[in-house]
């Protein structure tokens, strides 16, 4: 287990490509970059939910926000096709390491976390909407 923590740290600083996310148990996840995130985006079929709390802005096509500690109380707004993509974030990435972790306990089969969260989408020139940061 802290081994699986260490790496997943250690994994925050690496590239751009997709690696499974490194969290306890066989997650499904895949820890991407903002490059490969954005791709994600794009994926009429995939469901992109920003699960930072307080909300400090969006990633530009997301569809929900459910704070990362309030996933399971509101599952009856999530597919119930546990075979559905679903893209997660937040802002560090610490937020969406847990939802991810909730995602893979109810059944999700198919995420795709955004490695750093909107501090990397921004460090690479992506924008965010919903907020007045510089």
């Amino acid at each position: 287990m802290a081994a699986a923590l260490l790496l997943t740290v250690a994994a925050c600083g690496q590239g751009e490509s997709a690696a499974p996310s490194q969290t306890a148990g066989a997650s499904p996840a895949r820890l991407v970059g903002p490059a490969a995130f954005a791709e994600a985006v794009q994926d009429p079929e995939r469901l992109v939910i920003n699960v930072h709390t307080p909300d400090e802005g969006s990633i530009p096509g997301t569809d929900l926000a459910i704070p990362f500690d309030q996933l399971t109380a509101r599952a009856d707004q999530l597919p119930a096709d546990r075979g559905t993509g679903l893209a997660v974030y937040c802002m560090s990435g610490n937020m969406s390491e847990t939802a991810v972790d909730t995602l893979t306990d109810m059944g999700y089969l198919d995420l795709t976390e955004l490695r750093g969260g909107m501090e990397a989408w921004e460090q690479a020139g992506r924008p965010l909407t919903g907020t007045n940061r510089g």
